[in-house]
């Protein structure tokens, strides 16, 4: 018999139903798929790049490898905070974590311990000194997020923003339930409860709270991911559609005339930033010199083209949603 929990909602929690872009809620689906042996069929791409520098950085043995088993089952709450906004910078969401009640973290990481059998060394001393702790974990977070995430988040923002645009339309056009029935085969709405098939817990108001938090996800699925802690709202990560086409390349047929703005060498660049890259990386794929891709990257990033991201010892550069839409515009 499948397992069935059923969320009611009254009209004050309907009133509530929101949606967020949360950068944290792709940390912990992202580094569970770069710890996992298997091929992921649509991230692979993005593996790829990403693993080396995980490795070179030895996120492979931190404090995320602890808290976050790559079998997968249960990850602590308290690294997934609810977003206060409909898109809370990773800074926020880091202070969110830091701000996180001793006793949340710790019976999250009593929960953990249920879950694995036992604590690894780094969160035992986590559960014993959470205040102190909590600032490693977060220092690390940011590693990761600087050298697997941020680098790419302009393209996948766009996915994300998308989902929700499209989400919005609907409720608009056919009301709540539709989205509701919409979002996940698992999901189910009957008029004043949303069902939600092959989850082990109950789910009551009692213990998940008002409202609703709808969190698209890039790298959530198959399934879904939930959260519940009240007094926050409870949260629940789906998988965005459109993500089969998130690491398709792109290719820039037509740069002559933003050639005569940008100059061919700068353009040249943006144009090689499909792939996030440092300097000798570039310097290497376009010929130019070191000193020069230096120079246009500075140009382009203070342009507000290009951003640049720490991976170690080298600076990896990206292109910005408004490059993404520059050349777009200049291939239409």
């Amino acid at each position: 018999m499948v397992a069935l929990a059923e969320l009611a909602f009254s009209t004050s929690d309907l009133a509530q139903v929101r949606f967020a872009v949360s950068p944290m809620w792709e940390i912990a689906p992202s580094f569970r798929l770069l710890t996992s042996a298997a091929a992921h069929p649509i991230h692979r791409p993005w593996a790829d790049q990403v693993r080396p520098r995980m490795v070179a950085a030895g996120l492979d043995r931190g404090w995320l490898c602890e808290l976050i088993p790559p079998t997968g089952g249960y990850v602590p709450d308290f690294l997934n905070p609810a977003p206060a906004g409909p898109a809370p910078t990773p800074a926020a969401e880091r202070d969110a974590i830091l701000a996180s009640p001793v006793d949340r973290v710790r019976q999250d990481l009593d929960h953990l311990a249920r879950h694995q059998g036992n604590l690894g060394p780094r969160l035992r001393t986590l559960r014993a000194d959470p205040q102190t702790r909590l600032a490693k974990v977060t220092e690390e977070i940011e590693t990761y997020w600087e050298l697997a995430l941020a680098p790419y988040w302009a393209r996948i923002r766009e996915v994300l923003d998308a989902d929700i645009l499209y989400r919005a339309r609907m409720v608009a056009e056919h009301g709540a339930g539709r989205l509701f029935n919409d979002l996940h085969t698992s999901l189910s709405w009957d008029g004043n409860a949303l069902r939600m098939a092959r989850r082990k817990r109950p789910l009551t108001r009692t213990t998940a709270g008002t409202g609703l938090l709808l969190i698209p996800s890039a790298f959530t699925g198959p399934g879904l991911r939930t959260r519940t802690a009240p007094p926050d709202p409870p949260q629940l990560a789906y998988p965005a559609r459109g993500i089969g086409t998130l690491w398709k390349p792109r290719p820039v047929t037509q740069t002559d005339a933003l050639s005569s703005v940008l100059g061919r060498s700068r353009t040249l660049l943006l144009t090689e930033l499909e792939i996030p890259a440092s300097t000798t990386q570039l310097a290497h794929r376009t010929g130019l010199s070191p000193a020069g891709v230096s120079q246009y990257l500075t140009a382009l990033r203070n342009a507000g083209l290009v951003s640049a991201h720490r991976a170690g010892r080298s600076v990896l550069y990206a292109r910005t949603a408004t490059a993404e839409a520059l050349l777009q515009a200049a291939s239409a």
